[in-house]
C-alpha cells in the first residue's frame, strides 16, 4: 500500500482529505506541527509527502527544505492558500514537485497523487527497501542506497527473490572470489548495513527473513 505524510494544522481539513484518500487505498500518517512531520520521516519511509505551508512551529517549505539536505528525495506535494509567483518559486526551490492551491477540488489533488506515485508500482519492496525494475538501482524509502557492486547484485538477487531464498551457487557467481567464506563475510557486511534479517536455508542458499 501507498504510506503518504500528510502535514496540516487544520483538523477539519486533515481529517476529511485522510477518509478520501483511504477510501481510494491510501495509508496516511498526519503530523499536525512541521517538527512532528520531521520525527515522522524518520521514523517511517512514506512513499509521497502532502505537506500545507502555513503550519505552526516549522513551516512546510522548511520542513521540506530540512528533509531534502537530509537527502530525502520522496516526492512532495505543496499545499499552501498563497499560489503567487514568489510563493511557487520557494517552494520549487525546496524541491516539491507540484504545488496545490486551497481550496482544491479532492478529485484534482487525487489525480496529482496518483501521477506522482505511479513509478512507485515499478518497484518491488521489501520491509522499506525498494528495487528500481527497470535500473536496479535500490533505495530505502526513496533515498538511493550507496552500496559497492557485489553488495548490490546480492542484495538485488535476495529483493528478487523475497521471500524465497536464493541458492548459494548463484550468489556464489556474483563474487570475485566464489568461496564460502567469501560469501558470508558479504552476507554479514549486508546485514550490518542494511539491518535486514537475512538467514541460511541450510542445503539451499539465503533468504531475507
Amino acid at each position: 500500500m501507498i504510506k503518504i505524510l500528510l502535514l496540516e494544522d487544520d483538523p477539519n481539513l486533515a481529517k476529511s482529505l485522510i477518509r478520501y484518500l483511504e477510501k481510494h487505498g491510501y495509508e496516511v500518517d498526519w503530523a499536525k506541527q512541521g517538527e512532528e512531520a520531521i520525527d515522522l520521516s524518520y521514523e517511517n519511509s512514506y512513499s509521497l509527502y502532502l505537506f500545507d505551508v502555513n503550519v505552526p512551529l516549522m513551516n512546510g517549505i522548511d520542513v521540506l527544505t530540512a528533509l531534502r539536505q537530509a537527502e530525502d528525495r520522496t516526492p512532495t506535494i505543496i499545499i499552501s492558500a498563497q499560489i503567487d509567483m514568489d510563493s511557487m518559486t520557494k517552494g520549487f526551490t525546496a524541491g516539491a514537485d507540484d504545488y496545490v492551491k486551497k481550496p482544491f477540488n479532492p478529485e484534482e489533488l487525487l489525480l496529482r497523487i496518483k501521477a506522482k506515485t505511479l513509478l512507485l508500482k515499478e518497484r518491488l519492496t521489501v520491509h522499506g527497501y525498494s528495487l528500481d525494475i527497470h535500473t536496479y538501482e535500490v533505495y530505502r524509502g526513496n533515498t538511493l542506497c550507496s552500496m559497492g557492486e557485489i553488495q548490490k547484485s546480492i542484495f538485488t538477487e535476495l529483493l528478487r527473490a523475497y521471500p524465497n531464498p536464493v541458492s548459494k551457487e548463484n550468489l556464489m557467481a556474483l563474487l570475485e572470489t566464489q568461496n564460502d567464506g567469501a560469501l558470508r563475510v558479504n552476507i554479514v557486511k549486508l546485514k550490518k548495513d542494511t539491518g535486514l534479517a537475512i538467514e541460511a536455508v541450510r542445503g539451499v542458499g539465503y533468504k531475507i527473513l
